[in-house]
């Protein structure tokens, strides 16, 4: 917990990152793990994460991301994205694959399925969209302490143009929509937000016991 703590304290929101300092590929790897690990609502998973490596791609999102640099200067730029569309069907696919990894009948989950359908089914499209959007954050959080640990700095985004970066991508052909941004690097030298003392309030403030 201490090594955790340290890291979380090291870590902040990186505005200068090294264009010369790229991750090493086993390095992004383990991100790429950690989250696809991360927890999400009923295990359901309404994710997927775009790695965007292409130099010449994210140029051309600088414009699309409030002129922020962080976007083509960091090793990786990862797009955190939902499903355009989720159905029901999600549910009997998640279904069969943990009978299969457990090694149980279908059957037996039978119930969890039913309760997963009835939530699902009681949400209209907005109320789905918030859902998932809400579960590509806990995604986001594990992977920055991630990065923390594997000290790789990364700078969580939500200052770009959805629009543009879903068709400069071709994210709509993929059946996905952009959320959220983590460009993930290492800091530039002369980040002069690299020393400033992390601001945070104190315990006593945010922890409420009841």
């Amino acid at each position: 917990m201490s090594d955790l703590l340290n890291a979380l304290n090291w870590r902040y929101a990186t505005k200068k990152f090294d264009p010369q300092k790229p991750l090493a590929p086993e390095k992004l790897a383990r991100l790429l793990e950690a989250l696809r690990l991360s927890a999400s609502s009923f295990g359901l998973q309404s994710w997927k994460f775009v790695v965007v490596e292409d130099r010449e791609k994210r140029t051309a999102l600088v414009e699309h991301s409030w002129n922020q640099t962080q976007v083509v200067d960091a090793s990786a730029l990862i797009v955190f994205c939902r499903p355009t569309t989720f159905k029901i069907a999600e549910v009997d696919r998640l279904i069969a694959l943990t009978a299969s990894a457990r090694g149980v009948d279908e059957s037996g989950l039978e119930g969890y399925a039913g309760m997963m359908k009835g939530f699902l089914g009681n949400l209209d499209a907005t109320a789905l969209r918030h859902w998932m959007e809400n579960q590509i954050y806990l995604a986001l959080g594990n992977l920055l302490s991630a990065c923390a640990l594997e000290e790789v700095d990364a700078c969580p985004m939500e200052g770009f143009s959805a629009e543009n970066y879903d068709e400069l991508l071709g994210l709509g052909d993929l059946g996905l929509a952009s959320v959220v941004l983590c460009p993930v690097g290492y800091r530039s030298a002369d980040d002069a937000y690299a020393g400033l003392t992390k601001i945070r309030y104190p315990a006593e403030e945010v922890v409420v016991r009841i």
